[in-house]
This record gives C-alpha cells, structure tokens and sequence, in this order.
C-alpha cells in the first residue's frame, strides 16, 4: 500500500526501478572495494611518467607543432574540487538536490555568487554538466536535471511556474523522471517566497511527463524520500517522522520520510533512529543497532536523550561519531519548541554533551574535505 497525501504535496515515489536503475550512471560492481590513497595515485603517476620519458628516449625527438596553435588555456582546465567549487567575490549558500545510485534525493550546501536570481542559481547547478556533475561525484552522486535543459521561471504570489525546454521528454525512465521533479519542488521551495511550483513543458500544460510523472497540479514541498508504508498500516494511522542516515559511502546523510504507528513525536522518532533504515536499501545505521534508549525529556527548548552504554561505541568509528550526532540531532531538532540536544549515556554526560542545529544537512566543501585522501571503486 503508498501512503495517499493531498495532491498539492509531492513526494517521490520509491519504486523498484528507483532501487535497481541509478538516475544517471553506475559503476561496474565487484565483490570487493579496492581503495587508493593519493599518495599511491601520485607514485603510479610518477612511475608511468618515468615509463613515458624512456620510451619518447628511445623514438627520438617529436616533430615540431605550430607553438600555440593547441595551448590548453587555464579557463579549460577543470578546477581541482578537493574543497568544493570556488566562488570568487560575494556569496551566498543555497541547497542543492542530487541523486544517489539508488534514487535518494540528498540534499547539499553549496556556495554562489551573490545574486537577486538564488533560485535560477540554485537549478543551474542542478543541470548535468560536465563541472555539475564533477561535483557531484566528489560526494558519490548525480545530478537529476538533463544535460542542455534550459528554463523559464516566473515566482509571483507564493507560486513558482517553471518552464521547462522539451528535452526534458527524453527521460527513459520514471525514476528519473519523478526524481527530476521532486528535487526542482523541494529546490524551490526551501525559499520563503516559493510554496507552490507549477510545470509547464515548452510553454504547454500537461498532465504528466513521457513515462507518467504527474505534474497536473501545483506541488509542495516537505515529504523527502518517503519509504513506502507496510501493507498491514491504514492510511489513517500514518504518522510521520524524518530521520537521516548515513550514505553507502558515509559522505553525506539522507533525509528519509518514515511512516510510524502511535504518535509522531521525539521519542518514536529516536527510538526509529535506532533502529536504523530498511533492509533493502544501502544505507547505515546512523546509530549503533544494540543501543538502547531510556529515557527522553524536552525541558527549555533542550531535549535530553539518556542512552545504554552501547551508544559510545560510535566513537570508534573512523569520523569519531561525528556523522552520528548529526544524524540524532537533525532528527531531534525537526519537532517544535527543540533548539538543541543533550546526550546523556547511563545518565552521564556524554562528550560533546550539548548539540546545536547544524544550518545544512550536508555541506560540499566539509565532506569534500574529510574524504579527499581515498577513492573508492566498486
């Protein structure tokens, strides 16, 4: 059974293809992962370089080129994104929506220059290109926007209509489709000006895309990721509460929309937390499994959270659990009149005690930054 909500609210759906076709592209699986630090990648360079000089020795001199007629110019070269892409002059932060291989929508925190158009600013870096998709790939993810799309995009009255070029027909499959959109509705309306989107194709209204994306009427945002609610659960007793896990590679968290029985508060969604995502999809544990929660309390704006000793033991992960925390703490800090978290193990401080509210789920330059020194191939 889908859990059925107003149409003005979208959510993407979770469908089996979501799971089985990535949005944009994949890499060859292997039984097991071979990872490279730099520092190895800079002694293969070195050694194939070595290679190529003995071997150019041995042919001789190369025939003379026109001088410049091939110069590379330094505008070409694409920029070294260690850090996240560099935004010379005045900026603002704005969130981005991309994909992972398995259809999650993952929001990220990136930087552009200052402008009067955020939210054109904002889509563009959404669009696939060749510096768009670099960036994405730096945290294991794609862009969800066709390459060469282009757009109109009028904000009037709380309404955003964008219009998009009809290439956007092209799309081969509805997860992509229905994931294009989400990300556009959950983009647009992370602004104050912006709660409804309207789609137009090439100037026209239609009732859906190629592959049956409805977009009829105006959509909401709010529902991210919305896992689909066992079949022995009405409708009517759907609540929900959003919980964020680690990624496959543990770069960025995922939003996740969970349908729980009883009330949709504080203590069902730790308590969820802890239980970590659903088997069928690649995601961690944000938590250790074995941990045990007894009790929570929201006093002043501060809600405690007493855990089992078991919880410590996210301390030997390879972040030092910092992943962890913020996974608690966006969860925590999702229900009204909670402005931060206190964790508490068997009743005793836990260091660092007290959490604040992180200002973006996941930021480009800081994940960029903490796994710059491997790269994994599947």
């Amino acid at each position: 059974m889908k859990l059925s909500t107003s149409s003005s609210t979208w959510s993407a759906p979770r469908t089996e293809s979501a799971a089985k076709k990535p949005a944009k592209f994949s890499f060859p699986k292997f039984s097991k992962k071979i990872a490279f630090k730099r520092q190895d990648i800079e002694r293969m360079l070195i050694a194939g370089a070595a290679v190529l000089v003995l071997v150019l020795a041995a042919i001789g001199a190369p025939a003379v080129l026109p001088s410049n007629d091939h110069a590379v110019d330094n505008n070409d070269i694409l920029p070294d994104v260690s850090a996240g892409a560099i935004v010379s002059g005045p900026s603002q932060k704005t969130t981005v929506y991309y994909s992972d291989a398995e259809g999650f929508l993952v929001p990220v925190q990136r930087d552009v220059s200052q402008t009067i158009g955020i939210a054109k600013a904002t889509l563009n870096l959404m669009i696939s290109s060749d510096e768009n998709d670099l960036q994405a790939a730096r945290l294991g993810l794609m862009t969800v926007i066709p390459d060469g799309t282009t757009y109109d995009l009028d904000i009037a009255n709380g309404r955003a209509r964008i219009d998009l070029s009809k290439n956007v027909l092209s799309l081969n499959d509805p997860a992509k489709e229905s994931l294009m959109v989400s990300a556009i509705v959950q983009a647009l309306t992370q602004f104050d000006s912006v709660q409804t989107v309207d789609f137009l194709i090439g100037g026209q209204k239609r009732a859906s895309l190629t592959n049956g994306t409805d977009i009829s009427e105006a959509m909401s945002g709010g529902l991210i990721n919305l896992e689909s609610v066992a079949p022995t659960m009405s409708v009517a007793d759907a609540q929900l509460v959003k919980l964020y896990f680690p990624s496959e590679n543990g770069r960025v968290l995922v939003p996740v929309t969970r349908a729980v029985w009883g009330r949709a508060d504080i203590n069902t969604a730790v308590f969820e937390l802890i239980k970590g995502p659903k088997e069928d999809t690649s995601l961690h544990a944000a938590l250790p499994s074995d941990t045990g929660l007894i009790d929570v309390q929201v006093i002043g704006g501060t809600a405690t959270i007493n855990f089992t000793d078991e919880f410590a033991s996210l301390l030997t992960a390879s972040d030092g659990g910092e992943q962890a925390r913020r996974a608690l703490t966006l969860t925590c800090l999702q229900f009204p009149g909670v402005n931060k978290v206190e964790i508490l193990v068997n009743g005793k401080a836990f260091t660092p005690a007290v959490l604040e509210k992180p200002t973006y789920i996941n930021t480009l330059s800081q994940a960029a930054v903490q796994f710059m020194d491997v790269i994994e191939i599947d």
